[in-house]
């Protein structure tokens, strides 16, 4: 398993979560939440469906070798520069 797979599937979950709290917070503070027995299934399917990329292209973001290519030392998302 390559060090990006790792390093997405590490993420992937918290960025599921992340996705799902937008969802669900979208449909109880609408009227959608008359429908709610239908769009919180919904919401955890998109959801699922939609962290795979998104964890998929933050991995990379993740790894020091990424910004040393780059030639910076850091950003909001990876943190603070290599040694």
């Amino acid at each position: 398993m390559s060090i990006r797979m790792q390093i997405a599937t590490m993420v992937f979950m918290m960025v599921q979560a992340v996705t799902f709290g937008v969802g669900i917070v979208f449909v109880l503070a609408t009227p959608l939440s008359e429908h709610a027995m239908i769009a919180i299934p919904a919401i955890v399917a998109v959801s699922t469906i939609v962290a795979a990329p998104l964890s998929w292209s933050i991995a990379p973001r993740l790894r020091a070798r990424y910004w040393q290519r780059k030639g910076a030392r850091s950003d909001a998302i990876s943190g603070p520069g290599w040694a």
